[in-house]
This record gives C-alpha cells, structure tokens and sequence, in this order.
C-alpha cells in the first residue's frame, strides 16, 4: 500500500500572480487605492469579470484605456489557458485541459443537462482544485499520477467563470444558458487545499458583482474523507453539500481503495458527516464506485444499507470508469441492480450516476491532465 504524507500539503511551486478572485471585497478595494487609485474602480473590476463575466479588458470601456491595462495587469493576469478541449454527448460534454502560469496542466468538464418533467435544464461545471491528486486511490487516473500542487483560489474560481462565460455566450449546444451547478470533483482532494477552497466557495456565493451568486445548495464538495478538515468546513457557516468517496463499507477492503482510511476509518468519516449534516441540515452524498468482484458483493450491499440507513445520507452508485494501466472492470448491471434492490431494501435512497463524459476520459476518475 502506498504511504500517506503526515501533512496533506503540495510540493512548494513559484506563485500564480495575484488576481482579483484571490481577494474579497475588502482586499480587492485595499489592492486598488495601493496603486492610488479610489477604491470604486474594484467595484467596477468586480462588475465585468464576476457580473458580466468579461475577460477581454478591452471591453471594459467604462475604463480608460490606459486604467483598464493597469487594473488588468495588476488584478485580472491570465491564469487558465486552454491547451484543447474534447468533446462528446452531441458537444453537451466537454472537457477542458488548461495550462497555468509554470505550465502546470489541470482539467475541467462542463456539461449540459436538458430540461426534463419535473426538472429544469442544469448546467454543471467539476472543477479541479489541485493539479494532481496525493490521495493514492488505485482505481482514479488521478491519484495514480500524484500530487503536484495546490491550485490557488483564483484558478479554482477562474475555471468555473471560464464555464459560465462559455455557458452564457452559447458557446455548447443549445443557445445561452446559466451555469447552475458546481461540483469539486475534478482533481485533486479539495479538503486538502482547504482554505483555498474555502475562500473560492465564498467567491463563488457572493451575490453578483462581489462573485457569481450561486446557491450553495448547487455546490457540492467532494471528499475521501479528511475528517478534520469535514468538522472544519461545517464551521464556516456554509451550506454546500458534502460528498464523501467511501467506495468500501468495511475497513479492511477501504484501507486499499482509499488508503487515506488507515488515518480515519469509515465510522470515524461517516460520524463526521453526521456532524456536517446535523450543523447544516443538509443530507450528504455517499459516493461508490461499482468494482467487478471487488466491492459489489452482496454482503457489502447490506452492511452499506445497514450502517447508512439511520443516516442523512444518500448513495451515488458510480459505474467504474476505466483507466490506464488497471487490471478493474465496472459491475454487471445485474450486480448493480441487486447492490441498489438490498440498499433501497433498507430504506436508504439511492441513484446510479450518469457515465457522462466517458468517451473523453472526463468521467468520474477519469481526469490525468495529460497534454
């Protein structure tokens, strides 16, 4: 088994240059009156990238030409550039590979879900959070590559604007939309950078033009489960919803799809959603990857059923994408359909998540950053 680092942390890297999603509102005035300029001038900043989702300072014509190159070069530096992007689903999946400032490659995968009875059209961006994963779980394409750094909140934050302005100008199918959902399920452990992450939440819900202005409720946080780090987030005073990567009811089977399980075993990780879910009353998500003949015994179908049932928590059964090098398959569907008939027997809720994105390596486990 692979061992974990003592501290969750990524290797030390030359810093992205400062933009203006690194900074609230109040650092974002602070930034500007340094250059000696009044403090509105962050309001309007805020106003074309956050409101209008500009990033073209040409276009921001209520600016002199010669203020809006110093505000731009000094708060809104390029941080994502697009190597190529793949798409799959008639273009209503895409994912795109971005180069960072030191060549760093991190991935994303904007879909689009049309509208249905009872549902209305969502547009989803997973956004990655590290380059890399150092969490070493064997069946993700991810953690088989490593850790090799923190993303800063800016390119957490400029990943899911990129989404909305694509989204906003019509740029997938289906004419302008909104983005309406965000997911921290790219790569990377998001706990793991924490107080990026912590502050791009709070960029991604500030009311528009502080930030975008996104539900929380629309914002879901992954997790292989970092329990402190868990007990942390339900302090921040944050109702986004918590997804814990479980993929094994028992330790002795998690303790090698999820090694992180040797620091805190599942009752320790699922007593500490319990906490999230009693402080923010939101039920979280179980997230479990359907292995052939690994974990989708029936047996394990029932002790999941059994240790969940009189929990705030629903299951997301995912179909096992494949990745390079692994020897796993994904369950029969006949396996899969008796795993949720033993979970749904028990009373706890449960769906099979769709593969989208498969075709283009932009799955669930999926995302290697290779350029």
């Amino acid at each position: 088994m692979t061992s974990l680092p003592l501290v969750f942390d990524a290797p030390k890297r030359g810093l992205p240059p400062r933009h203006l999603a690194d900074l609230d509102e109040a650092g974002r005035r602070a930034a500007v009156t340094d250059l000696g300029l009044p403090a509105f001038r962050a309001d309007q900043l805020s106003r074309h990238y956050f409101g209008r989702l500009e990033n073209d300072s040409a276009a921001m014509t209520d600016l002199s030409p010669a203020l809006r190159d110093q505000l731009a070069a000094e708060l809104l530096p390029p941080l994502l550039t697009e190597v190529r992007h793949l798409e799959t689903d008639a273009g209503t999946t895409r994912k795109s590979l971005w180069r960072l400032h030191d060549g760093t490659l991190v991935e994303s995968v904007l879909m689009r879900y049309p509208a249905r009875t009872g549902h209305p059209e969502r547009i989803t961006v997973c956004v990655s959070s590290q380059a890399g994963c150092g969490m070493a779980c064997p069946f993700c394409a991810t953690g088989q590559g490593g850790l090799k750094r923190n993303l800063s909140t800016g390119e957490i934050v400029d990943q899911v604007v990129a989404a909305a302005r694509d989204s906003a100008r019509g740029e997938i199918p289906g004419g302008p939309g909104r983005l309406s959902n965000v997911v921290f399920m790219g790569m990377g452990e998001p706990l793991a950078n924490y107080s990026r992450l912590v502050a791009a939440l709070r960029r991604l819900i500030d009311p528009s033009p502080a930030g975008l202005g996104l539900s929380q409720r629309s914002i879901t946080v992954s997790t292989v489960g970092l329990v402190p780090a868990i007990d942390k987030l339900a302090n921040e005073g944050l109702n986004v919803t918590l997804a814990v990567s479980l993929h094994a009811p028992d330790d002795e089977l998690r303790n090698t799809l999820v090694p992180v399980n040797t620091r805190w075993n599942v009752a320790e990780v699922l007593a500490s959603a319990d906490a999230y879910a009693a402080r923010t009353g939101r039920r979280y998500s179980i997230e479990y990857a359907m292995i052939r003949d690994i974990n989708d015994q029936p047996w394990r179908a029932d002790l999941l059923g059994d240790l969940l049932a009189p929990r705030l928590a629903h299951v997301n059964l995912i179909p096992l994408n494949p990745t390079p090098g692994s020897d796993w398959d994904a369950s029969p569907k006949p396996v899969e359909r008796e795993f949720v008939r033993r979970l749904e027997q028990r009373g706890v809720p449960v769906t099979v998540r769709d593969t989208r994105g498969r075709e283009i390596d932009g799955a669930c486990g999926q995302l290697a950053a290779s350029g």
